[in-house]
C-alpha cells in the first residue's frame, strides 16, 4: 500500500470511528490492522485530521519490498494463528503492519502480495457475474443460487466468495482458507491440516454481518456439526459451489 493509500484509510477508519462504529469495525472495512486504526484514532482526536497522516520517513529504495527470514517467520507464525480481532483473515496491510511493529521494518502491502505470490498463496477472485451470461450449468446455477442469494444482500460489502484448498508447498503442511471482500480485497487463513468445523465457524463468525458467501472445496454436509451451525445463523448465508460447476483456483 502506497503512503497515500495509507493515509486515505486511515482517514476513512477516523470517519468510520467517528460514525460510532468500533475499532474491530473500521479494521474490517479499511483493511488495517486494529492497532494502526486506534494509532489513527488517537492522532485525530490529539492533532485533529492534520496529524492522522503518517508522515513520510524515507529509506533505501527497496527495503520496503525486502522479505528476510525473520520477516518470512513473523509471516507464517500469523497465517497459521488467528487474525486481529473483527477479520475473517489476514489481509496483506494487516500483515504489513504486524511485521513492521515486531521488527521495526517499513514493508510495503506490496511486498507481501508478492510473497504471497512466490509461497503460493495469492489466489484471485471469479468473475462470478460473468456466469451470467453463459447458457450452460454454471450459468443456470448462478441465476438460480447465487444471483437470488445475492438479491437480498444489495451491498457489495454484504456479499463474499472464497473457499478452501490444499496448496502445494515444497516445505510445508499447507491448507488455506481464502476469502475476498468487496473490490476482491483478500483475506486468508492457513493450517497444517484440513480445516475441521470449528475453523470454519471461526472464520464465518467473524464476518461482518449480514453477510453471503459464495464458498467453493469444502462438503458441509459431512459434518452434521456444521450444518446445524449454519441452519442457527440468520444473518449469514453460506452457498456450496458444486464440485462439478468448473470453478478453477486462479
Amino acid at each position: 500500500m502506497s503512503p497515500e493509500a495509507l493515509n486515505e484509510q486511515r482517514k476513512k477508519a477516523v470517519r468510520l470511528r467517528l460514525d460510532g462504529h468500533t475499532v474491530a469495525v473500521a479494521s474490517q472495512r479499511t483493511g488495517l490492522s486494529a492497532p494502526t486504526v486506534s494509532a489513527a484514532w488517537k492522532a485525530f482526536r490529539e492533532g485533529g485530521w492534520a496529524a492522522v497522516p503518517v508522515k513520510p520517513r524515507g529509506r533505501t529504495k527497496g527495503q520496503g519490498n525486502t522479505l528476510g527470514a525473520a520477516a518470512q517467520t513473523v509471516l507464517w507464525e500469523a497465517l497459521y494463528g488467528a487474525p486481529p480481532q473483527g477479520m475473517p483473515g489476514w489481509s496483506s496491510a494487516a500483515l504489513a503492519d504486524l511485521v513492521n511493529v515486531r521488527l521495526g521494518l517499513k514493508l510495503t502491502q506490496r511486498a507481501i502480495e508478492h510473497w504471497w505470490e512466490t509461497e503460493g498463496l495469492l489466489h484471485a477472485p471469479w468473475e462470478l457475474n460473468a456466469l451470467a451470461k453463459k447458457h450452460t450449468r454454471a450459468g443456470r446455477w448462478f441465476e438460480k443460487t447465487v444471483a437470488s442469494t445475492f438479491s437480498l444482500y444489495p451491498s457489495a460489502e454484504q456479499r463474499w466468495q472464497g473457499g478452501v484448498r490444499r496448496v502445494a508447498h515444497p516445505q510445508r503442511a499447507l491448507y488455506q482458507v481464502y476469502l475476498h471482500g468487496a473490490r476482491g480485497k483478500l483475506y486468508m487463513r492457513c493450517y497444517e491440516r484440513p480445516p475441521a468445523a470449528f475453523d470454519y465457524q471461526a472464520v464465518w463468525a467473524s464476518l461482518p454481518r449480514p453477510a453471503a458467501v459464495v464458498f467453493h472445496g469444502a462438503l458441509f454436509s459431512a459434518s452434521q456439526t456444521l450444518t446445524e451451525w449454519l441452519d442457527r445463523q440468520t444473518t449469514l448465508t453460506v452457498v456450496a459451489v458444486p464440485a462439478d460447476i468448473g470453478l478453477e483456483h486462479r
